[in-house]
């Protein structure tokens, strides 16, 4: 099993940035792609970026692309996620997810093994 805790999230004014991390445990060894996800009150989980396992290669939704960049470092088993120049939009709950070790990297919730229980953002105008 693979535990996921989100942390870094919080109350920023549009324009300003915040980092998101994601710090995994347990049988990490199983862990391959990461992504990032978001969520707003009465919307869908929404796609924000992923990470293969290697760290080389890297997808973000068109909202946050230039805006956003997600990386990761295996050696503490932790995800990052940099947003700058954040805007009211932007406001969700956002989710780190794993999936398993060779599972093929992808943009939908679906197949993302492990999830962690969300770090509020909040952007105000």
């Amino acid at each position: 099993q693979v535990q996921l805790v989100e942390s870094g999230g919080g109350l920023v004014q549009a324009g300003g940035s915040l980092r998101l991390s994601c710090a995994a445990s347990g049988s990490t060894f199983s862990i391959g792609t990461m992504g990032w996800f978001r969520q707003a009150p009465g919307k869908e989980r929404q796609f924000v970026a992923n990470i293969n396992w290697r760290g080389r290669i890297t997808y973000y939704a068109d909202s946050v692309k230039g805006r956003f960049t997600i990386s990761r470092d295996n050696a503490k088993n932790t995800v990052y996620l940099q947003m700058n120049s954040l805007k009211p939009e932007d406001t969700a709950v956002y989710y780190c997810a794993a999936k398993g070790l060779g599972a093929s990297s992808g943009t939908t919730p679906l197949g993302y093994v492990y999830w962690g229980q969300g770090t509020q953002v909040t952007v105000s105008s």
